[in-house]
This record gives C-alpha cells, structure tokens and sequence, in this order.
C-alpha cells in the first residue's frame, strides 16, 4: 500500500456566500489571495466535517436539529463554500497524490492556484497526482458549489419521476435522503465529509485484490478460489517479477507463489482442511488473514492485506408467488437455505461527516439483537469499510442497495455513464467482504417506473438497473446475485399481476394483526415497520416546552415542531408526510382503545408498546412459517436525526421498548404462538441452529395471577419450525401468556396476548411488570 506522508485534518478553515452575491466571480477563486480579497464570512471548519456543523459550532446557527431549525437548513441551499489550508512538505519528488475519501458533492480542488481536479459523486474517493508541489509552504482550496442549483443545470426527460422534494437530487450522485425523505430531513448538506490525506506512491505497488470462492466441498472440507490482481510496475520486463499469496485461519493455511506474465490476470487455487465463512446462527464467521506480496527478484515491493471469507451465495428466487406458497425467495450459504431477520440500514446521521462516530455503537446493537442480515437501504450513503469489517467478523449477512430510490432515475446516457462509474467504483471497494451477500439496484424504483408516473409502465424498460448496473455487477462482481430492484418486478409480475416473491409489506399501516399483515404472501419481506414514540427525555431535547404536548393543535393537526421531525418540511396540512403523527395515533388508539392516554408519559408508553408488538408479530409471522416464508428485514433498528419514527432505538441511542421485544423474538432457538386456529392457540419452536435442541417450557397465564396452563418438553429439530403444542381458547379472552423455556441450563421468554386490539392498558401494564418486561428507557 502506498505511504501516507500527512493527514490533512487539522487548519481548515471555509469561507461562504450565497449564489446570487458570488456567481459571477465564484469560478474565478483558486488560492488563498484571491479568496482574502472577496472578504467573505469565514469560521474555523472541520475535516471530516459538514459546512452546518460548523456554522452550528460557530455559532452562526442554532442545533440544526432542535424545533423547527431544520425548516431553516433550507435557506443555506445557495451558499458557496471555500474550504482552505495550507500544509507543509519536505522534498517532493513528484509521485505524492493527494486523497480526499469523500467530497459532498459538486467541487472543484485548486493546490497552489492550479485547477487538479472536478467532482461530482460524493460517494467517490478521488486520487489526484500532485507533480508539482513546492518544497515547503502548499496551498489548497476546495470550492464547493451549491448543489440544488448545480443541478439546475441539467436538463430531465420527462420520463423521469421523483417525490416531490427529491427531483434535484435526480441527477447529483449525493445520498438522495438529504433531499427529504419520510425518515429524514432536507439538509442538503455539503462538506469534505472523509479525511483527506498526502500520499507517496510507490513504483512497484498491488493496485488491486479481488479474493474469491469458486467451489466447495464441504465433505472434503475443501475449496477451491481464486485471485484477480492488478499491479503497476516500473520496469518493461515482467520475469523478475512475483506475487505470493498467504491466508491462514486457525489452523487451516493456503500459500502460493508465482511469477508474472502481465500485470493482471487470476490465479486459482485450493484450500484444504478450509474453514468457511457462515452468517450468524449457520455457522462461525470464518476470515483467512490473508497477505498478497508483490516481490521483484527478492525484494518485498508492496503488500495488500484482506480478510477473505470461503463461502459461495446464491439467491433462489422467483418472479411470483401466490396465496399456497408456490414460489421461493431465499438466501443459500454454502449450498445451504438461511432464514434472514435484521434490520433495514438507514442514515445513522443526517450529517455524514458524524457516521463514522455512530457506527460502533449501531453495530452493537445490531449485533446485539441476533441479526444475521442488515439491509443497506438505497437513499444512504454507501457505508464505511468499518460497517463491513464488523458484520465480515460478526456473521451480518449484507444487502447492498446501489444509491437510488423511489424515483425513476434518468433514462439517458450521460446519467449511465455518472452510474457506470460509481459502480465500478463501489464494488470493487466492496467485494472482497464476506457479509456482502447481495446488490441491488435501487429501492423501490420498480414501484415508482410502474405506477407513480400517472401512466402504467413496465419496470422492465428501465435501462438504468436492468442494464446500466447489471453489466457493472456481471463485470466486476460475477459472484454474488444481483437483483435490478426492491421489491423487483419483472414482466410476469406486471402484466400477470401476481404478487412478487419478496415485497416491502408497508399497506394501510392500521392495526398490525388486521387483513393486510395477516395475509401477505410474499416468501421474503425486506421492509416492515410501525410507529413508535421516542420517550419523554428525548423529545425534551429537540422540542420546545411548549411543543411537547398535546401533540395536536386544537384543529386536530399536528402541532408544528411534531410535524417537522416527523420529516414534513413545510408547515401546512396535506403535504408530504404531514399525516405521521396522526398515523401514530391512531395505532395508539387502535390498541387501547378507551384507555387512550391523555398526557405525554403514558402516550409514548402506548405507543411503544404498539410498536413493539406489531414488530414482534411480524417478526414472528414469518419466522414460525420458516420455510413457507424464509427472511424479514424490518424497518428499522437508529434513527438518523431526532424523530418520531418507525425506529426502535432514538438518535441519542435510547431504547424504545421494541428493541427488547425484537430481541427475544430473534432469540436462535424460539418459542412462540402463531394465531388461533379453530380456537386453539398453536405453540411453535424454532430453531435456527445447525444442532437440534432440546427444551422444556411452561406457558402462564399472566392476566390470571400466573396460573399454569401448559407444560412440556420438546425436541426441536435443527433449521426448523416445529409445532409442540396448543391452548384452548376462551371466546374473546385477553390474556397475557409467559413462555418460559429451558435449553442448556439457560433460562429464556417470550410472550403472547390474545385478541390484542382495544385492550385495557393498565392491565397490560401490570402484565409486562409481573414478567419484567415494562423495560421503558428515558420515562
């Protein structure tokens, strides 16, 4: 790898205006000089950093997230911004380069006066040669142009479709929820939101690895993989050259050495005694710590280091399903079926310069809950190689949706060709992690090219992910499926209307147990979710006093700063998104019923508990079905800006009650009911293990001072759901039901209510207390 000589994090400063006071000298800024002249406002900045932070920091705007602040992030969309520093460097010799890992979006890069280079894809590391740096004082200025008004400039077809705040956000490769989303702000943010570094390159150097798995034999516990390397090199002739490759995992070792012939190519070979890679409850995670040399005659040139995980993926799916089950959507590992459940992945910051601080703590929670799959949503970022690392060593299956979503993206090639780049880019950086189980071209864009342009049209059609993408992944990633879209409708499901295999099971969003959720048919939900009120100790911290409650107007409508971070970014009824609120509510009233709460404390409880056992069915619903249905994706574990939302953990990282829900209802090895049949309550044991487990359990009646209604003991077969026993059930009975079951001298739990609508709160209250389970977090 090559050297790094200075890390350019420290010094920044930005200067700003708006676009109608600079545009006409604005290009005509390209150092230091030129900038002092224009005496433009300027404050300290940060790198990685965004230009709202710190204005924030500088005090020259209030939180960007408390009350309705982030209605004002819309008045900074026309500011230009100069960020600037000066570094020093001792003897250049002309092979340093400079690396920004990422520019939010539209810059243009000046060192010493000197135009080096354009952007325009904030998801792009840009390496740029620098032969001609002084040796000492550099300078370097980054001009980056608004983005709203830079896309201005181009031209959309008018088969082109977009929610109503997004259609700027069509043609600027930048996250599309930074234009306003129904779980995140519009913050059209700009800022060089990954450190920036001065590098040496080195003659003799390892340009690329790509470690892949071609086969396995799991009864010879043998593999067979292969590497495609590119190196550059600084002599014409190649036969001196060689590249050795090591991998070593526990015990298990694979070593060779070979000489060059041309500066790319693969070389394939074997792995004996091979220990696999298998996503969490299938198998151990298993990574070969694996180094790949370059040599010239005997001198070590360069070395490239990668955890390379041996597994094989594939995605059995079909293009339909019905009411009977006859159609499939599952993950096979290693030639074996694996039942999904996590969590959709969305912003973990509205500000991305902050993600890398949030990661850890997301992913531990992630990790935490027994998720074996997260599902990279595609109105984010692409995340960090730390994101992908952790579910590598941790067993997180990962879906990767490109950049795009709920639009229909520009059907024209100067938008293929912005595409086609990226894509190249994003996967090669990808590919060499084990979790990385999927891409996929965007999210929801078959929905928004069928139906939401006013005029039916065949998702088919769209060349930006049924061929754009698809040549990039066939090219560049032959080893993992690729899927053009979530949900994907192809030309059977749209002109036979029948219902696609994997959906996004979102519907009238009313009472979770009614005819909607009960009866969907798809093998594989990869969206679901359902309100949830953040406690009182956070809302105190992004809404006013008097804000706080009621959380309606006395008209009915949602008060003001409510309606804002439900994700509304305007004040009026009927707009976008304007409806959450009240969509809250209503589930609140749907569950209680006449013991609807009347103040803050009590409400976000209620509608904590309706969140968590809405999840909890759904989640359940699929699992107690294992094979008939084979994976759920629910939506969605953080927030990403302080909200009122479908997540399960606030902004500021407080659980709301689902968390604890979810996760005894991911527990690997899991008792729980399915809904009445023929008034009997059917009890089900799964198992996702690769061993079967042995387990007694009870089941109490809560509701009736814990009386013991049904006992037992149970094998439960490995990767199974088994049913193993039943309760007779009284007609329109609320009850509240223990499962408590033993496995290997553990004790674990799982509830059930019957009849769960319009039900008494304070009796359901002193259930939860008797099992302990009321774990509210921030009342």
């Amino acid at each position: 790898m090559d050297k790094t000589i200075l890390k350019l994090g420290s010094g920044w400063r930005i200067a700003y205006e708006e676009n109608y006071i600079c545009r006409e000298y604005a290009d005509q800024i390209r150092d230091i000089a030129s900038l002092k002249e224009k005496k433009l406002p300027e404050i300290p900045a940060s790198v990685p950093g965004n230009f709202e932070l710190d204005l924030y920091h500088a005090n020259v705007i209030g939180d960007p997230f408390f009350g309705l602040n982030p209605l004002a992030m819309q008045d900074l969309e026309n500011r230009h911004v100069w960020y600037y520093n000066e570094f020093e460097l001792s003897a250049p010799d002309g092979t340093e380069y400079i690396k920004f890992e990422g520019i939010d979006t539209i810059a243009d890069i000046y060192v010493n006066g000197a135009l080096v280079r354009h952007t325009d894809n904030m998801y792009l590391s840009y390496e740029i040669g620098l032969p001609d740096l002084k040796n000492g004082r550099n300078e370097l200025v980054v001009h980056i142009w608004p983005a709203s008004i830079a896309a201005r400039e181009f031209r959309l077809p008018p088969s082109s479709n977009a929610q109503e705040y997004a259609y700027d956000s069509l043609y600027l490769r930048k996250a599309p929820h930074m234009f306003g989303w129904d779980i995140m702000p519009r913050i059209v943010s700009c800022g060089i939101w990954k450190p920036v570094s001065i590098l040496r390159r080195k003659a003799d150097r390892i340009d690329d690895a790509f470690l892949y798995t071609t086969g396995i034999d799991p009864a010879g516990r043998s593999a067979a993989a292969s590497i495609f390397f590119h190196v550059d090199v600084s002599r014409d002739l190649l036969k001196e050259y060689s590249l050795e490759v090591e991998g070593i995992c526990g015990d298990s070792r694979f070593y060779f050495k070979k000489r060059l012939w041309h500066t790319e190519g693969h070389f394939r070979f074997w792995i004996q005694n091979c220990k696999y890679w298998w996503p969490k409850n299938a198998g151990e995670p298993n990574l070969y710590e694996t180094k790949v040399n370059l040599y010239y005659k005997d001198e070590l040139c360069d070395t490239y280091t990668v955890n390379f995980g041996v597994r094989t993926v594939e995605l059995d799916r079909t293009n339909v399903t019905d009411e009977e089950g006859h159609g499939e959507f599952c993950f096979k590992i290693n030639g074996k079926k694996v039942f999904a459940m996590g969590s959709n992945w969305v912003p973990v910051d509205a500000f991305h310069s902050n993600d890398i601080n949030r990661l850890p703590k997301a992913l531990e929670l992630l990790d935490d809950l027994g998720c074996n799959i997260t599902r990279c949503w595609g109105g984010n970022v692409y995340e960090d190689d730390f994101f992908f690392d952790f579910c590598d060593r941790h067993g997180i299956m990962v879906w990767q949706d490109f950049a795009m979503g709920c639009a229909v993206y520009p059907q024209e090639r100067r938008f293929f060709e912005m595409l086609e780049t990226e894509a190249k880019h994003i996967i090669k950086r990808l590919r060499n992690h084990a979790s990385l189980v999927l891409w996929a071209g965007d999210n929801e864009g078959d929905y928004a090219y069928q139906d939401w342009g006013g005029i039916r049209r065949n998702p088919d059609k769209n060349i930006v992910t049924r061929e754009v993408l698809a040549r990039a992944c066939e090219a560049y990633d032959f080893t993992r499926p690729y899927l053009p879209s979530s949900p994907y409708i192809t030309e059977e499901s749209y002109v036979g209307g029948k219902p696609t295999s994997e959906d996004h099971l979102w519907g009238p969003r009313d009472y979770f147990k009614g005819p909607y959720y009960n009866t969907t048919v798809c093998h594989f939900a990869s969206e679901t979710g359902y309100h949830g009120c953040p406690s009182p100790e956070s809302l105190k911290k992004f809404l006013s006093k008097e804000e706080l409650w009621p959380c309606f107007k006395e008209n009915g409508l949602s008060k003001d700063e409510w309606q804002v971070h439900a994700a509304c970014m305007e004040l009026l009824p009927d707009v976008a998104y304007s409806y959450r609120i009240r969509l809250m509510a209503n589930q609140v009233k749907t569950l209680f019923g006449k013991t609807e709460a009347q103040d803050l404390e009590n409400f976000a409880k209620q509608s904590q508990i309706s969140q968590a056992e809405a999840k909890k069915f759904f989640i359940e619903r699929f699992r107690a079905s294992k094979w008939r249905r084979t994976g759920i994706i629910w939506w969605n574990l953080l927030d990403g800006w302080p909200q009122i939302s479908d997540a399960i953990v606030d902004y500021y990282f407080t659980k709301k009650l689902a968390y604890h829900f979810i996760k005894r209802s991911q527990n690997p090895v899991c008792l729980m009911f399915r809904e009445p049949e023929n008034g009997f309550l059917p009890l089900y044991g799964v198992n996702d293990t690769t061993a079967d487990a042995e387990v007694s359990f009870t089941v109490k009646n809560i509701t009736e001072d814990g009386r013991l209604v049904l006992e037992g003991e149970a094998l439960l077969p490995a990767d199974a759901s088994t049913r193993i026993g039943e309760l007779k059930l009284k007609d329109g009975e609320k009850n509240f039901y223990l499962i408590e079951w033993q496995k290997d001298g553990g004790t674990h739990r799982n509830h059930y209510f019957t009849n769960i609508i319009d039900i008494d709160y304070d009796a359901y209250l002193k259930a939860l207390e008797k099992c302990g389970f009321d774990e509210f977090e921030g009342f």
